[in-house]
């Protein structure tokens, strides 16, 4: 939800003046978050009114911008509204999406600029047709289906003859598989 750069400012200065603290003024106003209130508290400490402003247009950062701040929370421990008060940003969570965006995919992660614009005429593309799929492709899928459905009929047995011993067996699956993604973690 967005909020006006009016009520934001009231919000601050209520905070400022003592009488309530994050969590109370939330509760107040109704506000899901009072991490958002001691956003805005940051802020207009950080930038004055300036940081209280709603972007009509946003801005685009580049790829080794992006970096840099992740960079410097990574070399510092700074924290997502740190950083973005360093290098001046009034949004701390693009950071956060940027992170993401570089822990799942790397630097290729950080060249996407957002959203793509909306078309204003947009142009529906025909539906693909089911039986466009070559009869091998058709032949590739019914086979996957059945290979599927069978691996799931043995499971079925399996639990129906002895459900104990199936948990079981999964169970220690799982824990081996979970002591392996945190030997691959540590490694990292």
């Amino acid at each position: 939800m967005k909020y006006s750069e009016e009520f934001k400012l009231k919000l601050v200065n209520e905070y400022l003046a003592g009488s309530l603290g994050y969590p109370r003024l939330a509760k107040k106003y109704g506000i899901s978050s009072h991490g958002q209130i001691a956003r805005w508290v940051r802020a207009s400490q950080a930038f004055g009114q300036e940081g209280l402003r709603n972007r009509q247009k946003n801005r685009v950062y580049s790829v080794q911008f992006k970096l840099d701040v992740l960079h410097f929370m990574k070399q510092t421990g700074a924290s997502y509204q740190d950083a973005a008060i360093e290098f001046k940003m009034h949004n701390p969570t693009l950071i956060v999406k940027w992170k993401q965006a570089f822990l799942t995919k790397g630097t290729e992660g950080l060249r996407t600029k957002g959203r793509p614009p909306v078309a204003k005429n947009p142009k529906k593309k025909p539906a693909k047709p089911a039986g466009t799929m070559s009869r091998e492709e058709q032949l590739e899928r019914e086979n996957e289906l059945l290979r599927l459905e069978i691996a799931y009929l043995k499971k079925l047995d399996a639990f129906q003859e002895n459900p104990d011993a199936f948990l079981e067996k999964h169970k220690q699956r799982w824990r081996s598989n979970s002591k392996q993604k945190d030997t691959d973690q540590k490694m990292c």
